[in-house]
């Protein structure tokens, strides 16, 4: 098995949306943010390949959307899913498996795009199987309000009408899927049923951590994003996580930290802290 890191593309959010109550003088030391309040964020995805399998975790938010909907986000950089695969030596027909952590349209958007003609969409990726659970795909698709603008039914009713969507079965809370060769944390504090990888590969344990850990700025207890909809099971989901990964020594892998891929935390006096940073390659291709 061999695991690549695949960025997606960079954009910014709301600093102080994506820190929730914690005042900007705290968060703005670890994640500064610009004159108009805007901190850096990534589109970072793993990309596994074992076998005959190339399983894609998360893809980004995609290049579909209008021009209106991509102001509020300004993209930077010059990352793409299809020059990162390039230079990884694939391409997107070559994936098997598209293994999304929810269904926000930053981790599922570059599932879907225009067909040829504009005239309607289609999957991204023509050869892969798309995967998420049936109680996250209901939640999704009946969005409450505070998550409507993130679930945009064109990134979602395309996968099933092509008949590529699959469904995990979420029966216990930590559970093994031998077809994506990985386990799964199964959490509910930023959305209902967001799924959280643990792949053991070259003796360490590699997290994926989407939005249980968006940066390593958000890693003491409080910091936890506005965008999550229920804050206080975040906080247990968080402390149980950050707990095990100190005592077990996981290397946690960054989605949207645009300047750190992967972090290790630590037991201190004050709870679990940092410990170090590191690049994908400083960690496994060294």
């Amino acid at each position: 098995m061999t695991l690549y890191p695949i960025e997606a593309g960079n954009f910014k959010l709301d600093g102080g949306a994506m820190f929730g109550v914690v005042p900007k003088a705290l968060w703005n030391r670890t994640n500064p943010a610009d004159a108009n309040n805007l901190i850096d964020i990534a589109a970072r995805c793993l990309l596994i390949e074992n076998g005959d399998k190339l399983i894609l975790i998360d893809n980004g938010l995609g290049d579909k959307q209008n021009e209106k909907f991509f102001s509020h986000y300004h993209r930077w950089g010059d990352f793409s899913l299809d020059k990162s695969l390039k230079e990884k030596g694939f391409h997107r027909d070559d994936i098997t498996d598209i293994f999304m952590t929810h269904l926000h349209f930053d981790h599922c958007g570059g599932s879907i795009q225009w067909n040829k003609n504009r005239t309607g969409y289609e999957p991204a990726f023509k050869n892969a199987k798309f995967w998420t659970n049936k109680e996250h795909w209901q939640w999704a698709t009946n969005p409450n309000a505070r998550e409507k603008a993130s679930f945009l039914k064109e990134n979602l009713l395309p996968m099933q009408e092509s008949g590529q969507l699959n469904f995990l079965d979420k029966s216990v809370t930590f559970q093994y899927h031998e077809r994506l060769n990985f386990s799964t944390l199964y959490v509910d504090g930023h959305t209902d049923k967001q799924m959280i990888p643990h792949i053991e590969y070259k003796g360490k344990t590699l997290v994926f951590m989407a939005d249980l850990l968006p940066t390593a700025g958000h890693v003491p207890l409080p910091y936890v994003m506005g965008y999550d909809t229920r804050p206080l099971l975040t906080l247990q989901e968080k402390k149980k996580f950050l707990e095990t990964a100190a005592t077990k020594g996981y290397y946690l892998f960054l989605e949207h930290d645009a300047h750190n891929q992967i972090i290790t935390v630590k037991h201190t006096e004050k709870g679990v802290r940092l410990d170090k940073t590191y690049t994908f390659d400083e960690i496994f291709n060294s």
